[in-house]
């Protein structure tokens, strides 16, 4: 039989290379899969949560395929949310702002997201909305756990979002504290990070996953009865531990343990050292377990005992002691060397490595009697049970000086033989030896720099021999073949990853329960491998040199934690039906507390809050709150909660009050919700919202009214009705109107609501500030007149000819541009000033009455119309002012005016005064002599302080430049001005502008444009007429009560004023009120925080002010026009403090630098207690705090001297007759360094006659007496007095600039009070010893702080660990 075609069999060989070939097709298409999909683009999608499911929003970033589908987006959102898929919205969102007109992503859809829309290799933001205005579900957490191996393991620092190698899509984990919400799938439970708590959250967990601490921990039971819980360091940690162990969160607060701690919220941002902080913990623990069961359960886990000895060569006399200790730490590169321990093993073999003391560090043999050669060391006697090593990677760098971390490799294995550490011998000493005990100081052991600083006092040790029953030490002792029980595992490895700056610290620790090793990260725990561990080794694979550490990974093990293998003691945690009865309680205790808070979350997810306005009804005020309500509540429900929050019971029944819609913004009703009193809030607020585009307004009525409904679209209109015969304007009427009305159909709606005929009205529109536009067009829509959401019109129906005149002319158009443009201001008098004598004589002669400030106010009240009676008041007064102002502009004219003081300004009142006022009273007479005779001391000290109410006694000249910038109309400096030329035209005489400014050329300085920033404008012109006589000249005035406080017999004004007249009108038309003319007061605008700043430009207007302003009066001269207000400060060069106040001063134009010092003398002698001479003393311009140009006697300013408002000068104390006497000379400030002594000598000036170097070096060696061939000089840095470490000014300073001249580069000094250091280059540099440096840095550090100059070293100031066992410290008020 032959067998057909299709049974005929296949030879193995044919069927193997088959297989074969089928095998590799696969292979290559999985790997062309592969290629294809690193290949293609990737998009980066950065979703936000913006629904209030959680406390907080989180961000969740997917780095996708673009071929991925928009249906998979949404599995995989809901995955790494938390939501069940279905239950929320995905829109497009540009940055955090998402509109409420966006169309939801298609979330069944098979497109790709590149056909959606979207874009590889950028960001695209999607938000995650509420769905249907229900917020979305989140995943039971039985389904919220997924599989491990769908989660990116990580360790350390979390990967950067776009960071590529990862076989998954990267999801960025965030720090957000919405994570705590649920557990994580490892079942354990993180730590939040307070702020800077990283390290603290290591420790913690690694106590928590010790089984013999945490048993140990729970056997405590806390007594209520003699602690207060809130600061029991042990019950919070048991409370701790209980959530840890118990809690469903993925992350739990440690505020309560810090509490215990004694600590505040400021301690949150201290980082601080782990070791430090485990040292203090125990310390703690131990003072708080006295006399209980756990008294010495840190040193029965953690502490071993050593010792410390020192034999001498010749005889073998041995002298030793035993110390405890609690961690051992190890050294990672040896003092000197360039070359780091390879392993832990090698880094113990170098910690109990004896040393030799010989030659000078012989050691003196009590045996011998005579210094001898001797071996010092450390052995370990006893090792505990929980062994911690510190690896020392923070370190000093004596080169640089600064703090370093050393990131060099060392490795540590998992099962660490301690038994060839131990020395068995030594537990029997020899008789001969000699001893103390462990309570002794360390005796200068040169191991001392690598052991823990704080050794513990131990009464039960005693020359050595440890009397623990159960002691590795008494097993050691019984052979060498107990040495193998000495293997320790490691369990736990605390990470830090940063700089010695600062970093992050994470702990990596074994679980006892499943060998398994996690990754605890604050709030995050994942599990890792062994191969993770590996990675904390640090360092790199090359070789260790010198700069391995410079290039290694940051990220590396700082403490290590092993645990003695013995199945004897090997404890395993306990279990829930083990827990004492008290543990039991405080497990359920917390177990309620988390439920009352998932319920009251609960509650949270589904509030609406919103914002709740309400005008009251009574007080008219508007009131602004918040109101939250469930979202099942009803509108009825939500109206009563309203209610009772505005606290409207006692104002309005509960039946006069609704909700509406409203728009803060526009104050704008949107609607009404007529019909809707049992709707849900949720339903009508369109769902629960973390924020609300609108807000809500509680509107009342009165009994007898009835609520107008406000629909969707409508527009509202406050309207304005004007009365041109009483020139007023009534508060608004609301009126609600369409766009698609018409002109005409509005005032027939309007008609209705005034009662006043459409046919005779003229309607305006203000549609924008002083946009005044009449409405004259009757068919013309109020879409097309430009009507938006809210709107304010103005309407006027009288049948006056005014309305057949051109709008712009008409009473009705000026009357509303004068309403537009008034302001409210209110003005505070001076107290127990002249002005009541002066308005009743004013009153007294024009009305033959005594008046008072009341009547006086009433007089001035009224409109422009009335505003002659002002006019009659200033009537008889306006010559005598003018005449006063002349007399002493005649008297300035002659030079008097420079001896003039304020005191003499106010006696010129004195004449007017007495002529105006023959015949007042016995108590006016009384008051007015007494300003007469005011202290001249006293005036001129206030008018001091006026101008100092913001500017302290030490502000500079930048603080009042910037003071000055920020208030272009009322400060000193306009700088919105255009700069304009120099009254003389004389730049080129300027000092400023002279040889010394070549090298700032276009570099025009502050007080360039004296007669731009001056400011100080006459309150006449040239020709006598009075600059108040303007276009704009409403001003109305009443008495005002001020709030308390305001200082008894104080007297306010109610001004309202049209804010175009200038501030000289303003200021004559205050006159009848302050009582002095206009030129002997100031005005003081008042700002935020009670801050004053005098105005003093009397052509601007007040068009900077606004309504409810405050003005402060105050008497004194008001500068004249050429005056200026300078501070004189005193040059100090020698003190630390080189800039000192002294007082304000007035320089005039054309006044010479010598006339200034002059007037200067007697106030320096009055005021400040400086008796000089003129020629003692000099005036130097002063930039910052920098002393620059020396002025000379016969420099004018303004033509010599650009001068400005508010300007400052340097006034210099001179030991002789002045060197400077012209501009060619050049003054600089040298300062001698003396290298060998490590100290600088004070400033002395010197004066050049020109810009030579060989000349300066010549000044140099001939005030020092260093030959001219050895002088070295170098510019100073930075401000004055270019303070530099002396550390550093021997290297860091350029020394010897290779220039002829000083005025170019590197040097460029062009202007006197340059610094000029120098030296003596034969000098040698004192060489000092670790230990000196060490304080002198220190020194210098403090000094260069204080002074408030630069320090190149300048580690952050570190606060101490501390835990205070009886709560909060005590705020000590000495230190700093």
């Amino acid at each position: 039989m032959v067998p057909s075609e299709e049974n005929q069999l296949v030879p193995k060989e044919d069927m193997f290379w088959s297989c074969r070939q089928s095998i590799f097709a696969e292979m290559k298409k999985k790997f062309s899969q592969v290629e294809s999909a690193a290949e293609e683009p990737r998009v980066l999608c950065i979703i936000q949560d913006t629904t209030n499911s959680k406390t907080v929003n989180e961000r969740v970033t997917l780095n996708l395929p673009a071929s991925t589908s928009l249906k998979r987006l949404f599995e995989d959102v809901a995955s790494k949310v938390g939501y069940v898929n279905g239950t929320f919205d995905l829109v497009w969102g540009n940055g955090d702002n998402v509109t409420d007109t966006q169309t939801p992503i298609d979330q069944n859809s098979d497109k790709t997201l590149l056909d959606a829309g979207f874009e590889p290799g950028k960001k695209n933001f999607l938000h995650l909305t509420d769905k249907d205005g229900e917020q979305p579900h989140i995943m039971p957490e039985e389904s919220g756990a997924t599989d491990d191996s769908a989660q990116d393991r990580f360790i350390g620092p979390l990967p950067r979002e776009g960071s590529g190698g990862c076989t998954n899509d990267y999801v960025s984990q965030s720090y957000s504290y919405s994570s705590v919400l649920s557990k994580s799938e490892t079942g354990y439970v993180g730590l939040v990070n307070q702020a800077m708590t990283c390290y603290l959250n290591s420790l913690l967990q690694t106590l928590f996953m010790t089984p013999e601490f945490r048993n140990a921990l729970y056997k405590w039971e806390f007594e209520e009865s003699e602690e207060d819980p809130v600061m029991s360091i042990p019950y919070q940690l048991q409370r701790l531990f209980v959530l840890l162990q118990t809690s469903k969160k993925r992350a739990i607060e440690t505020t309560d343990v810090t509490r215990s701690f004694g600590w505040d919220s400021s301690e949150a941002w201290q980082q601080h050292d782990v070791q430090e902080l485990c040292r203090v913990m125990f310390d703690a623990l131990e003072q708080k377990w006295k006399q209980t069961e756990q008294a010495d359960l840190i040193n029965q886990l953690y502490q071993g005992k050593l010792k410390d000895y020192v034999r001498c060569l010749e005889c073998g006399y041995e002298g030793w002691r035993i110390d405890t200790y609690l961690d051992i730490p190890l050294v990672i590169r040896p003092y000197g060397s360039n070359q780091a321990f390879a392993s832990v093993e090698e880094a113990l073999h170098a910690f109990i490595q004896p040393e030799i003391l010989d030659g000078p560090n012989q050691y003196f043999c009590e045996r011998c009697k005579k210094k001898c050669d001797a071996r010092k060391g450390l052995r370990f006697l006893h090792f505990p049970y929980l062994l911690t090593l510190q690896l020392k990677r923070f370190d000093f760098d004596y080169t640089t000086m600064h703090r370093i971390k050393l990131n060099d490799r060392m490795t540590f294995p998992e099962e660490l033989d301690m038994s060839v550490f131990i020395d068995v011998e030594d537990e029997k000493s020899p008789q001969t030896e000699s001893c103390t005990d462990s309570g002794a100081e360390n005796e200068g052991s040169c191991h001392s720099d690598q052991m823990s600083n704080d050794f513990s006092n131990d009464d039960g040790v005693d020359e050595g021999i440890c009397l623990e029953s159960n002691s590795a030490a008494e097993r050691i002792s019984k052979g060498g073949s107990e040495k193998s029980s000495l293997l320790y595992e490691l369990f736990s490895v605390m990470v830090h990853s940063g700089s010695a700056a600062g970093g992050h610290y994470y702990a990596c620790i074994k679980s006892f329960s499943d060998d398994q090793w996690y990754s605890f990260n604050d709030q995050h725990v994942s599990k890792i491998t062994q191969e993770d561990i590996k990675k904390t080794y640090g360092g790199s694979s090359g070789s260790r040199g010198y700069y391995s550490s410079a290039f290694a990974s940051s990220t590396n093990a700082y403490m290590l934690i092993y645990r003695l293998k013995d199945p004897t003691r090997n404890a395993k945690f306990l279990e829930a039906h083990e827990y004492p009865e008290h543990i039991k309680q405080l497990v359920q205790k917390e177990r309620e507390l988390e439920e009352q808070e998932k319920r009251q979350r609960e509650i949270e997810r589904n509030t609406c809050k919103i914002k709740l306005f309400c005008m009251h009804p009574t007080k008219q005020i508007m009131m602004e709150n918040k109101l939250e309500v469930h979202k099942d509540r009803t509108l009825k429900e939500a109206v009563e909660i309203a209610y009772k929050l505005m606290d409207l019971e006692e104002a309005v029944p509960l039946d006069c009050c609704r909700l509406v819609k409203y728009d803060e913004f526009h104050d704008y009703l949107e609607r009404s919700y007529e019909g809707e009193e049992d709707t849900p809030m949720g339903l009508l607020l369109g769902g629960v919202k973390s924020t609300y585009m609108f807000d809500l307004l509680l509107e009342t009525r009165r009994p007898d009214q009835i609520f107008q409904c406000y629909k969707p679209g409508e527009v509202m209109v406050k309207v304005h009705v004007v009365d041109l015969k009483t020139e007023s304007v009534a508060p608004p009427i609301s009126v609600r109107a369409y766009l698609n009305q018409t002109v005409l159909e509005f005032k027939q709606l309007i008609s209705k609501a005034t009662h006043l005929p459409a046919e005779t009205m003229r309607v305006v529109l203000e549609r924008c500030y002083n946009d005044l536009r009449l409405l004259n067009v009757s068919n013309k829509t109020l879409k097309a007149e430009g009507f938006f959401r809210s709107n304010k019109v103005f309407i006027e129906s009288s049948e006056s000819l005014d309305r057949h005149v051109a709008y712009t002319d008409s009473h009705l158009w000026k009357l509303l541009d004068r309403h537009a443009n008034t302001i409210r201001l209110y003005v505070s008098l001076p107290e127990q000033s002249p002005g009541s004598q002066f308005r009743r004589a004013v009153y007294q002669k024009s009305s033959g009455d005594s008046g008072n400030l009341d009547e006086a106010c009433e007089r001035v009240k009224g409109p422009v119309g009335n505003m002659k009676s002002v006019e009659a008041i200033l009537e008889e007064s306006t010559e005598k002012l003018k005449s006063l102002s002349l007399q002493q502009q005649q008297e300035g004219d002659n030079g008097d005016s420079s001896k003039s003081t304020e005191a003499s300004d106010f006696e010129n009142i004195e004449s007017p005064l007495n002529e105006i006022d023959s015949s007042a009273s016995a108590e006016n007479r009384e008051l007015e002599n007494q300003i007469q005779i005011s202290d001249p001391e006293n005036l001129q000290s206030e008018e001091r302080s006026d101008s100092d109410v913001n500017n302290d006694r030490s502000t500079s000249s930048v603080d009042s430049d910037i003071l000055s910038s920020s208030h272009s109309s009322d400060t000193l400096c306009n700088v919105d001005s255009a700069p304009l030329p120099l009254a003389n035209g004389l730049d080129s005489h300027s000092i400023t502008s002279s040889r010394r400014s070549k090298a700032n050329q276009g570099k025009k300085e502050t007080w360039d444009t004296a007669e731009e920033d001056s400011g100080t404008d006459s309150e006449y012109d040239e020709s006598g007429k009075s600059r108040g006589e303007a276009q704009y000249m409403y001003f109305k005035s009443e008495p005002y009560s001020a709030d308390e406080g305001s200082g008894e017999g104080q007297k306010w004004l109610m001004v309202h004023v049209d804010k175009r007249i200038t501030l000289s009108a303003f200021k004559q038309h205050l006159e009848p009120f302050v009582g002095v003319p206009s030129s002997h007061f100031k005005v003081f605008r008042v700002y935020a925080s009670n801050q004053e700043f005098e105005s003093v430009r009397l052509n601007e207007t007040l068009s900077s002010f606004s309504d409810d302003n405050k003005i402060t009066i105050r008497l004194g001269r008001a500068l004249k026009k050429g005056e200026y207000r300078v501070k004189v400060y005193q040059l100090l060069v020698n003190e630390p403090e080189p800039c000192k106040f002294l007082l304000d001063a007035v320089f005039a134009k054309g006044m010479t630098v010598r006339q200034s010092k002059e007037e200067l003398l007697p106030q320096l002698r009055e005021q400040c207690g400086l008796d000089l001479t003129i020629d003692r003393f000099r005036l130097r311009k002063k930039t910052w705090k920098n002393p620059g140009t020396v002025f000379l006697d016969y420099h004018i300013y303004e033509e010599d001297i650009n001068i400005s408002s508010n300007w400052e000068v340097f006034l210099e104390i001179l030991d002789g007759i002045e060197k400077m006497k012209s501009m060619s000379q050049l003054a600089v400030l040298s300062r001698r360094w003396r290298p060998s002594e490590m100290k600088l000598d004070s400033f002395q000036e010197v004066v050049l006659e020109s810009s030579s170097v060989e000349e300066l070096r010549e000044k140099l060696s001939e005030i020092s007496g260093i030959p001219l061939e050895n002088i070295e000089f170098a510019k100073g840095r930075g401000t004055f007095p270019c303070d530099i470490s002396i550390l550093e000014i021997h290297q860091d300073l350029d020394w010897n600039p290779k220039v002829s001249t000083l005025n170019v580069w590197p040097l460029y000094i062009c202007d006197d009070g340059a610094v000029i250091f120098y030296r003596d280059k034969t000098e040698e540099l004192m060489e000092l010893t670790d230990e000196q440096r060490n304080e002198l840095m220190k020194k210098e550090s403090s000094r260069l702080q204080k002074t408030g100059h630069r320090v190149t070293y300048s580690p952050r100031k570190e606060k101490a660990l501390k835990i205070y066992l009886d709560g909060a410290p005590n705020k000590d008020l000495t230190q700093d």
